[in-house]
């Protein structure tokens, strides 16, 4: 089928598909947010000698707790980190530097956004921290040139004898299967 307005003389161009804005007219993201998860916009703040950009405060809402553990991962251009799902751990991320695309699926078939999917462009012009609470899969993908940065401020300390941590290979049938969603 066709798109719309696609011109019916050029090769392919019944394989166009129409461009979708990740915002409405007022800045605000376009995407029915998966219930519990949060993302807060943050921004560079300019000044004489560079940036400032706030990462967490804990007058903030979406921080949920104490931090308890700060820890960065970093990932390099085109690599994926999916699928992942914690138990009883929120995730709070923040990409301190790169380009990356993080996708949050709600697999929780008690939930009432069950089976949508979130996808968030991150990256140092354009900061956010997003939270993702347990029992929902999430993953990224460094979409940039460069090694990618992320800061995870988990709500729970790394427990190193039972980790609390699940993981459905990006790459396999079953995450084929699961997850609507291909990076």
């Amino acid at each position: 089928m066709m798109t719309e307005g696609a011109p019916p003389n050029v090769l392919g161009g019944n394989e166009l598909l129409a461009k979708q804005s990740a915002v409405n007219e007022q800045g605000k993201l376009r995407l029915t947010p998966i219930h519990d998860v949060a993302f807060r916009p943050t921004r560079p703040v300019p000044h004489e000698d560079g940036h400032l950009t706030e990462v967490a405060r804990a007058t903030w809402d979406i921080i949920g707790g104490p931090v308890v553990q700060v820890h960065i991962t970093t990932t390099f251009p085109g690599r994926m980190r999916a699928w992942g799902l914690h138990q009883r751990s929120t995730d709070r991320l923040f990409v301190v530097s790169g380009l990356v695309k993080i996708v949050v699926f709600d697999g929780r078939l008690d939930s009432p956004t069950y089976g949508c999917v979130n996808e968030f462009t991150v990256s140092e012009k354009n900061p956010g921290l997003l939270i993702v609470p347990p029992n929902l899969y999430h993953g990224w993908k460094n979409i940039g040139t460069n090694e990618a940065v992320i800061i995870n401020m988990p709500t729970s300390m790394y427990n190193y004898e039972e980790p609390d941590a699940l993981d459905l290979p990006w790459d396999s049938e079953a995450a084929a299967r699961i997850i609507p969603y291909h990076f």
